[in-house]
């Protein structure tokens, strides 16, 4: 494919995935508009673009705000005329026990890491209807597979992107637009310093360039979804025992990340010391609140 003049809209742009993909598509010519929240790194990114493609830019601002994700699109649109590739990337992890999760987590999850995806998608179509063709990739995650510990919100938000993507691939069958779906196992990227407590995963992480290339690969072979690293022995084996040996996966886990007994002894306590006065806050009655602020 030609990139030279295309408009591509890439969010989770100022770190990461996504930065190293904005840098990747104005190297071939592209109209990059790289979306985040923080806006110095926007600036960097922006001016790292506009070395090879002058008309890169950035918007900066919260996504998991259905106004902020629609604008993105419809700013776009107005600016240059088209959005030719949309890259839904933006991602906010979270690592918690499931007893201080709360309704405004899996709340903030959804809208950050599954409805963004939809609100930008759904704005985007019309203006590639109107052009004749568009692509859209959505890019998840390993965890919508093969669920991690303690990130229920966090696996259930990218599952939901999953099966929205999947359904797209009938929905606009005809239409010349096309939906992929990339699925990066663990990439070397920030994400991991965000969670609320460390993760126990010791191994192999991967550069962000291997899911750049991925997207480039389902945009010019027009593949609808593809995991990376594509042949890791680690993922194939994980995602083979998810279907045939569930049993034998949680007990993995639960070697991993065990759950310790006094986190489920303090959730209980809680949750006794809650009765009659209306439960509240995560289960077992926790006070912790949401995290704050969307993805990028």
């Amino acid at each position: 494919m030609d990139y030279r003049g295309k408009v591509v809209v890439i969010t989770g742009a100022s770190s990461g995935i996504g930065r190293d993909a904005a840098v990747a598509f104005a190297k071939r010519g592209a109209i990059v508009v790289g979306v985040a929240r923080r806006e110095s790194l926007l600036q960097e990114l922006a001016g790292e673009c506009r070395r090879h493609a002058p008309d890169a830019s950035y918007l900066a601002g919260d996504l998991g705000e259905r106004g902020f994700a629609e604008r993105v699109v419809h700013d776009t649109a107005a600016r240059h005329g088209r959005l030719d590739v949309l890259i839904n990337n933006a991602g906010l992890p979270m690592h918690k026990q499931i007893y201080d999760v709360t309704p405004e987590d899996m709340d903030l999850q959804m809208r950050v890491n599954f409805m963004a995806c939809v609100w930008t998608t759904l704005a985007a179509i019309p203006y590639m209807l109107r052009q004749g063709e568009g692509y859209v990739i959505n890019v998840s995650s390993m965890a919508a597979k093969v669920a991690p510990p303690r990130e229920t919100p966090y696996t259930a938000a990218k599952a939901a992107m999953d099966g929205f993507t999947a359904g797209l691939w009938s929905d606009l069958a005809g239409s010349n637009i096309h939906v992929s779906l990339v699925v990066p196992g663990p990439i070397d990227t920030e994400i991991w310093a965000k969670d609320d407590s460390p993760s126990a995963y010791s191994g192999p992480k991967y550069p962000p360039k291997i899911v750049t290339d991925a997207l480039f690969e389902v945009i010019e072979k027009k593949v609808h979804e593809r995991v990376v690293p594509r042949f890791s022995a680690q993922l194939v084996s994980a995602h083979l025992l998810r279907f045939f040996a569930p049993s034998l996966l949680l007990r993995g886990m639960a070697w991993m990340e065990p759950v310790a007994p006094d986190v489920v002894a303090k959730a209980r306590a809680r949750a006794a010391a809650s009765t009659g006065r209306g439960g509240g806050g995560a289960a077992g009655g926790s006070a912790s609140g949401g995290t704050g602020g969307g993805a990028g």
